[in-house]
Formats: structure tokens, C-alpha cells, sequence
């Protein structure tokens, strides 16, 4: 069973904080070179805290993908960290969450063998229904150039709200991600479209999937560690 549930800082454990934080290490400053902040083998900033919670994506108890989400009335990378990148940043007043530190880890997911399993699909579905759950209004990002295409071509219906320019002189972007019925019935839609038969359950939270082993479902993975949602910062 693929399972992708919430849980908040103040109850992650010592060794899911450690499989995170290492994971995260292996992501964003071995694979990405992203200028972040590791000690003892694990990234970790002042945004994981208590008003941090985390999603995780769990296969045979280890850790395939995860996200970060902060409510935008606590310090954010994006109000934080990432405003000096854009000439005007101002979020709305309401209930709004920031996503930040998504990554699926493909080594992992071709070790359990679920790289032929809808994962990103899954993971982007997972974020619209924890926040529909919590009562959220909706998500905000800053996201790179491809993972902008990467979420267009998920059919995901974001949009940008901000252009900016990275401290590598790459495009970066503000954007909006909507939790509404329609949105949440696109990905629902694209899962089953890959997957050999429909699951009804998909609107539900926690999100779970069966899996098999050797699965012939469309894979919607990465030849490499698949990370989004922020860019590199001093």
C-alpha cells in the first residue's frame, strides 16, 4: 500500500525527521547544488518548525516522496528567504498555505518498484485534498521554470502571480494553486486514466493506493530524483 498522509513537527518522530532530513540532503544539495543548510548529513532550515507539517508519500514503511506547508500568516520562504527575488510580492489575506521542499525520490521508488506507479500525479492530488481536509483556501509556491511546464502538463490549472529572477539569473515564479472540485477532479481523472482500474477513493485524506509489484501503469517519474517547489538561496 502507497500511503501519503500529514504529519505536523511537533509529532514527527526522531527517525522519520532523520529519513527526511537526510533525504532532503540528498535532493537539494547533493543532486541540485542548492545553496541550503545541512549538518550531520541532513537539510533542514528555520522553516521546519512548529508551524510546519509535512506530507509524506510511504511504501513498505520508507519514505518515497514529501512536501512542506506553512501557513502564510507564519514566516514563509516566500514572504522570507525568496522576496528579495521579485520586484512585489504580496500574498492575500485569507487561509492560505505555502508549499515549499517537494521532492520524489526515484531510487527509492525503482528500489520498491513503483516507478511504473502515477507518483507525481498522486503527490499533486495528495496536496489538494489535505488542504480541501484542513480547510484551506489554496496554495502558494515559487517554483522554477520546468517545474512550472511539469505542473502545466499535470493539468493542474495554477497560474503565476509573480515573476522573479534567482541568484543564478534563472526565472523563478510566484504561483497560485487552486483546490477546488474541478482541479482536484483533473488529477483524480489523469490517476485513473493510468492506473488499470479506477479508484473511487481518490478524493479522500489520508490518500492511499494498492500497489503491485512489476506494475505496467504509466510512469510519470524522472530518470532523476524528482524535486520542485523552490529554488536554491542564500
Amino acid at each position: 500500500m502507497m500511503e501519503i498522509f500529514d504529519v505536523s513537527y511537533n509529532l514527527l518522530s526522531d527517525s522519520r525527521s532523520s529519513e527526511l532530513f537526510s533525504l532532503r540532503k540528498k535532493v537539494f544539495k547533493d543532486r541540485l547544488n542548492w545553496i541550503v543548510n545541512c549538518e550531520n548529513g541532513m537539510e533542514y532550515d528555520e522553516y521546519d518548525n512548529n508551524h510546519t507539517t509535512y506530507l509524506f508519500g510511504v511504501h513498505d514503511n520508507q519514505v518515497i516522496c514529501s512536501l512542506r506547508f506553512i501557513e502564510i500568516k507564519y514566516p514563509n520562504m516566500i514572504t522570507g528567504v525568496f522576496k528579495s527575488y521579485f520586484n512585489n510580492i504580496e500574498l492575500p489575506n485569507g487561509n492560505y498555505v505555502e508549499a515549499s521542499r517537494l521532492f520524489i525520490d526515484k531510487d527509492r521508488a525503482k528500489k520498491l518498484q513503483l516507478q511504473h506507479y502515477p507518483l507525481s500525479s498522486m503527490l499533486f492530488l495528495s496536496m489538494i485534498n489535505y488542504t480541501r481536509h484542513q480547510g484551506y483556501e489554496g496554495i502558494y509556491a515559487i517554483i522554477s521554470h520546468p517545474m512550472l511546464t511539469i505542473f502545466k502538463r499535470s493539468g493542474w490549472l495554477i497560474s503565476v502571480v509573480e515573476q522573479g529572477m534567482s541568484e543564478k539569473n534563472q526565472r523563478i515564479y510566484l504561483v497560485y494553486m487552486p483546490v477546488d472540485d474541478h482541479n482536484q477532479q483533473i488529477l483524480i481523472h489523469k490517476i485513473n486514466k493510468a492506473l488499470p482500474t479506477g479508484n473511487d477513493t481518490l478524493n479522500n485524506w489520508p490518500l492511499s493506493l494498492k500497489v503491485r509489484n512489476n506494475g505496467s501503469d504509466q510512469l510519470q517519474l524522472n530518470g532523476k530524483t524528482y524535486s520542485m517547489l523552490g529554488v536554491s538561496h542564500t
